[in-house]
């Protein structure tokens, strides 16, 4: 049995698509993934070495035990950190504007996290559904990892990075993260032809 190319088979699943649900509801499901935009929140859970730094603002904050706590496993040689990056997707098909109020699903949503423009993890996340109200979701994604694998040996510059992501007055200016979502529609799930970047500043798509 000779095989279908992928190109042929993607142009008969949009064809059968139009003859079931009309020229509409294909273009309503491609509406809804190019509106899909995404934001980092705040990072929430910060811990060091299992030491909880959330409450702290400083290095000079952080009390004796905990202090000795992150130095003793800074000596052994690791770091781990683990924390909870945030991050906000909003779906404008609201029923206004012409748009066709509908809810998105997002099966996978494939990440990588850049904290300084260095690549660290990678990962997904998947099944999320953001309501076609105009309002946002909040997608939690849990980050475990290493800090002296990527940033160095300096214990200062460590915990201050941790502080400054997680820490009280902590914020995600200093992360990107590059997604690729896979949307449901009516056709099948479609995946975003790439990569594109969400930061804290603006809300972006992959339009």
């Amino acid at each position: 049995m000779r095989k279908i190319y992928k190109p042929i088979l993607t142009s008969i699943l949009i064809a059968f698509a139009f003859m079931n649900f009309g020229c509409s509801g294909v273009m309503d499901a491609i509406t809804n993934i190019q509106r899909l935009q995404f934001k980092l929140d705040k990072v929430t859970g910060m811990q060091v070495a299992n030491v909880p730094l959330s409450n702290f603002s400083s290095l000079s904050s952080i009390g004796v035990l905990d202090a000795a706590n992150l130095l003793a496993a800074f000596t052994s040689g690791k770091l781990p950190v683990s924390f909870t990056l945030n991050v906000l997707a909003k779906n404008p098909n609201d029923g206004t504007g012409g748009t066709k109020q509908s809810s998105a699903v997002i099966e996978n949503l494939a990440w990588r996290l850049f904290i300084d423009n260095n690549e660290t993890i990678t990962g997904n996340v998947g099944n999320i559904s953001v309501p076609g109200l105009g309002q946002t979701t909040n997608i939690p994604i849990g980050m475990s990892f290493d800090l002296l694998k990527f940033f160095g040996n300096n214990y200062n510059d460590l915990i201050n990075l941790a502080l400054a992501l997680g820490g009280r007055n902590g914020s995600t200016s200093r992360v990107t993260l590059k997604v690729k979502p896979t949307v449901s529609t009516v056709i099948g799930p479609i995946t975003y032809p790439g990569e594109f970047d969400v930061i804290d500043r603006e809300f972006r798509g992959g339009n």
